[in-house]
């Protein structure tokens, strides 16, 4: 949805009044009988080889074209302990440009290897033995025997077979990442010498069009994607599929869901923060699991760009995305070079990034991102508010992420496994965000990723049928909506010199503890946030918390708890509630809450050092928090403090000389001084 609009503008004041939510997409528009424009230019699969990247002609062009990265692609070939995916396709590629028996032999060997350990079943990567033994089968297509041919197909059908019910969920990489790719990609290498293969193919066609595109939609809209970081994950190689597709038959998959492909590569750039890290890769925020340190998943981020940038290539906002992604003109990692060789097209328009816009929101996800400008000192800034698709996702809703030369306030916790005590009763759980506790002491949690939960964080609930909290498709959703339609973002609006979001969270925790959670944070650029919060609990006796992570411990300093990381600097004004508690936990007190110690059993990258809890220190049924935060340089030892005034009817904030004006009753609104 577009941001909305004010409803009145007043003498320099602008005051935004929030509806009621967005609306959700209507069942007609998530689960089309039919996708337009999917197989309009359906034409037969060509019998020639190689065919599923490109005729022989066309991949020697390139490689005229592209001489820099394909002799890093010919450099990989002579490397040892490449992994598979890179040394194969590697291997393959130059095999057919060069015409070369030997290497084709090569990366034969290694798929016929992973024939002959037999079928793999279930939560494991068969997915991509089958794709990469796919662009083996047609790279080097004239020098299989014919028995080697006969095994592969075998082997692709065998696994086929067996699989036949896994990755149900298409809210889940499992169905994306771990299965249809690589079965679609083999099918369209045999697709003549492989009596499933039209099968396997009509199978994936199906089940996209009747229940992935629509989630695609439905969780996708705007770009992200709810499971958070998987997207990273998983979505290149779909991507990679979704060529094969439209060079081998002419489908467009992106067809059936324009809300989601038209839409990712803006969001896939707003989802990295500033600063250009290891290796020259951008990070990737962390949403739910995964994704603190470096790794693949910062190449396919940007070869997944990449793809989408040349199919749209005439449409200005992809142009901006390529400036963005001509930053860093090379991966990473220098075995994915045949990442640069096949998608980094330096033919496309570059866009004005200077100029782009600054905020975007993944309506369906319900993720906002903002920064202060494009440079890579900019601060930066997610919100999320999601509705419960899958199990990747944690119990965060009305979470934030503050970056300024360097995380800030972070995401707590460590992915150290699925299930574990750790990730069952503190990274995954509300207590690791910087979001709001309500702590009814008689609050009961079920297994959760079926790891036991004996900790009461005083979170958000996990009332879901299943463990992971895993929905199948939109239909189910929508069928039971009520168990995983948890918060909406109720306005965002974003008028250059500030941004307002709004959200009601309060379907997140459970029915009989609150009566209402709204949160409205409006951030004046570049560098300040003003966070208002309204919480109604049932019981006056339950204890409210407003949390914060902070990647170092908070040092008092006036006023102000400073917190200093790296080049960054993040100042903490706590204005409401009037009478209060502060309290840190750091070191071994970190994991500890409820009486009991939850720590990790491996570190698995940068996480918060301090967790900040700002407690009333009167129960009642109602309470505000109100805090202001400021991100400057390291360097800055000292800034301006922000003034409030409580009047009958607002809650107003003079700061930096701008007037905030929240309303303390009703409807989420505020009013914002522009002069």
């Amino acid at each position: 949805m577009e941001p909305q609009a004010p409803d009145r503008r007043d003498k320099g004041m602008e005051t935004l009044r929030c509806p009621a939510a967005f609306p959700v997409l209507a069942l007609a528009l998530v689960l089309p009988a039919a996708a337009a424009g999917f197989d309009a230019g359906r034409r037969p699969v060509p019998s020639m080889h190689p065919r599923l990247l490109g005729t022989l002609d066309e991949l020697r062009e390139l490689a005229k074209q592209r001489p820099e990265a394909y002799g890093r692609v010919k450099a990989v070939c002579d490397e040892k302990d490449v992994p598979d995916h890179q040394r194969l396709i590697s291997l393959a590629l130059v095999s057919a440009i060069e015409d070369d028996a030997g290497l084709a032999r090569a990366a034969i060997g290694i798929v016929n290897a992973c024939v002959d350990n037999g079928v793999r079943r279930g939560h494991v990567p068969f997915g991509h033995d089958l794709a990469l033994g796919g662009f083996v089968f047609d790279l080097c297509h004239r020098h299989w025997t014919v028995a080697e041919r006969e095994a592969f197909v075998a082997h692709l059908n065998a696994t086929a077979e067996a699989n036949e019910d896994y990755g149900a969920s298409v809210f889940h990489n499992g169905w994306w990442g771990y299965k249809n790719w690589g079965l679609g990609v083999a099918a369209y290498a045999t697709f003549h010498e492989n009596e499933k293969a039209r099968a396997i193919l009509a199978t994936i066609e199906r089940d996209y069009l009747a229940r992935a595109a629509p989630a695609l939609q439905l969780a996708g809209a705007g770009g992200g994607w709810a499971e958070g970081y998987y997207i990273h994950y998983f979505l290149y190689e779909w991507l990679l599929f979704c060529e094969v597709a439209r060079r081998s038959e002419g489908l467009d998959y992106h067809a059936p869901a324009p809300e989601f492909y038209r839409k990712r590569a803006v969001a896939s750039m707003f989802e990295m923060y500033p600063g250009i890290g290891d290796y020259n890769s951008r990070r990737p925020v962390p949403m739910g699991d995964g994704g603190l340190v470096f790794g693949g998943d910062r190449d396919k981020a940007l070869a997944a760009r990449r793809i989408l940038v040349n199919r749209h290539r005439d449409d200005p906002d992809h142009q901006a995305v390529h400036a963005y992604n001509e930053q860093t003109p090379r991966c990473s990692v220098g075995v994915n070079a045949y990442k640069d060789f096949l998608w980094r097209d330096a033919s496309v328009p570059v866009g004005d990034l200077g100029d782009f816009r600054l905020s975007h929101h993944s309506t369906g996800a319900g993720h906002i991102h903002a920064r202060s400008d494009w440079s890579d000192e900019a601060t930066y800034f997610f919100f999320k508010a999601s509705d419960r698709f899958t199990s990747h996702q944690h119990l965060d809703a009305g979470h934030f992420l503050i970056h300024h030369r360097g995380e800030l306030a972070g995401d707590g916790g460590h992915y150290d496994a699925f299930g574990s005590a750790h990730d069952v009763n503190y990274h995954l759980r509300t207590i690791a965000h910087n979001t709001i506790l309500v702590r009814d002491p008689d609050e009961t949690w079920p297994a959760i990723r079926g790891g036991e939960v004996t900790g009461n964080d005083g979170g958000q609930h996990h009332a879901f049928p299943h463990h992971n909290g895993a929905v199948d498709d939109p239909r189910q959703w929508l069928e039971q909506r009520r168990l995983y339609d948890l918060a909406d973002i109720l306005d965002f609006t974003d008028e250059g010199t500030y941004l307002h979001v709004a959200a009601d969270l309060t379907r997140a925790y459970a029915a009989g503890k609150l009566e209402r959670f709204t949160r409205q944070i409006v951030y004046l650029r570049p560098s300040t946030f003003v966070i208002f919060d309204r919480i109604i609990a049932v019981d006056p006796a339950f204890q409210k918390s407003w949390v914060l992570h902070t990647m170092a411990e908070p040092v008092r300093s006036g006023e102000y708890l400073v917190v200093t990381h790296g080049e960054g600097r993040l100042f903490l004004q706590a204005l409401l509630p009037e009478k209060s508690e502060i309290r840190i936990h750091s070191g071994d007190d970190l994991y500890r809450y409820d009486g009991s110690h939850f720590p990790s059993s491996r570190d698995t990258g940068p996480v918060p050092k301090a967790r900040l809890h700002i407690l009333p220190a009167e129960p009642a049924r109602e309470h505000r928090f109100l805090n202001v935060l400021h991100a400057t340089g390291a360097g800055v030892d000292k800034i301006d403090a922000a003034v409030l005034h409580l009047d009958e009817n607002h809650a107003n904030v003079t700061v930096n000389g701008r007037r905030v004006a929240f309303a303390l009753d009703g409807a989420p609104s505020v009013s914002i001084e522009t002069r």
